[in-house]
């Protein structure tokens, strides 16, 4: 992608730089994120890349190459949350990404009311559950910040990027698909504390022990802001308040059958069992890395697909044919990977057996009358960056 020479092309002058941010995969912790727990994420090789320069006039100018749309032209003292909806872009509209992260720079008193002209392309899938937005949003963070010299340290800046999300585009998610974008590194999973945001780079080199992790994408569409997100937020957090903890981290996974036990609404209950299992996966997880044993994290995964089919309920047949079928054909192990109702889910496969594997999920969607599913190796790989 030539953003930097489309950005000269649309706007008649160079960018002031290059930057990019990736999507990501979430190798496990499911809806933990908001629940201040642990998740594991690592970056994809698909990235939002983003030609930026920095304005003087107040002027907020967007474009996306991916998007056939004109270049949306807001003023950055006018940037509301109802500012995109008022003109046809807001929940759900992709300007509502970039222009919801000058909104909350300026909001947390950072100085970017100059304003900004910004080219963006992506080849993170959107509706894949692969964080396309927050990849949208990370960039856009990161070039502000240096254009501007805010000085603001990756963490920071994730937050904001989340702030954008949740109070001007609408959607109540947690900060980890942020931080991943911001934080991963090549070669590793992020391990991430969601409670005070502390961060562990986790090897997780899989070419080296003759293993892959293969993302495959549904092509089943989700839409986070249509409320099913938000209603299980909203269990979790009553569940934690009929538990007397601030959030579901406190809830110790030794404990978690006495807190069932206290909880008589049957979905809360699920929607805790989960959380608090889930928080408990992430800890297996780390503990088989950190000795090297990566091909038992296989059945830790499949196990985090069926509290996330029966207890969250968030799958699909889609995504619970993919798993059960690698499964089946000699995967180590497969679950559904972030928000659910559609998107993608991971497999761990031996190398030798991608193919076959592959082979094996693509002809059980064909027999099933589903959509063909595009398969691609999840490569652990850097996070945003300045890359001209």
């Amino acid at each position: 992608m030539d953003v930097a020479g489309q950005f000269t092309e649309l706007y008649g002058y160079a960018p002031d730089g290059v930057w990019s941010a990736p999507g990501r995969v979430n190798l496990i912790g499911e809806y933990t994120d908001f629940n201040e727990g642990f998740v594991m994420p690592l970056a994809l090789p698909h990235t939002a890349v983003a030609a930026v320069a920095r304005r003087t006039d107040g002027v907020l100018r967007l474009h996306s190459a991916d998007i056939d749309a004109p270049v949306a032209e807001l003023r950055v003292d006018e940037l509301t949350p109802l500012t995109l909806t008022a003109r046809g872009a807001g929940q759900g509209g992709w300007a509502a990404y970039p222009a919801g992260v000058v909104w909350a720079l300026r909001d947390a008193g950072h100085a970017v009311s100059g304003g900004a002209d910004i080219h963006l392309a992506s080849t993170v899938p959107t509706g894949a559950g692969l964080s396309s937005s927050a990849a949208l949003e990370v960039v856009t963070a990161l070039a502000l910040n240096d254009l501007y010299e805010l000085g603001l340290p990756r963490p920071e800046l994730a937050v904001i990027a989340q702030r954008a999300e949740n109070a001007f585009v609408g959607v109540p998610c947690g900060v980890m698909d942020q931080m991943a974008s911001a934080c991963a590194t090549t070669g590793h999973a992020l391990h991430l504390d969601c409670r005070d945001l502390s961060i562990r780079q986790i090897p997780f080199d899989l070419a080296a022990q003759g293993l892959q992790l293969l993302v495959v994408d549904t092509r089943v569409k989700h839409e986070l802001g249509d409320g099913a997100y938000a209603e299980r937020r909203a269990g979790c957090e009553e569940g934690a308040a009929t538990l007397g903890v601030s959030h579901l981290r406190d809830v110790a996974y030794a404990e978690l059958p006495s807190a069932l036990a206290r909880l008589t609404d049957e979905k809360i209950r699920r929607y805790v069992r989960h959380i608090v299992s889930d928080d408990h996966r992430v800890e297996q997880v780390i503990a088989l890395l950190d000795v090297g044993d990566v091909r038992a994290i296989g059945p830790v995964l499949t196990e985090g697909h069926a509290s996330l089919r029966d207890d969250l309920r968030i799958s699909c047949e889609e995504l619970d044919l993919v798993v059960s079928t690698a499964n089946a054909s000699g995967a180590i192990g497969a679950r559904m990977t972030g928000g659910g109702f559609g998107g993608s889910a991971i497999v761990l496969v031996e190398e030798p057996d991608a193919e076959s594997v592959t082979k094996s999920v693509l002809e059980a969607f064909a027999t099933a009358g589903f959509t063909a599913p595009r398969v691609f190796p999840a490569v652990p790989s850097a996070g945003a960056r300045r890359v001209a």
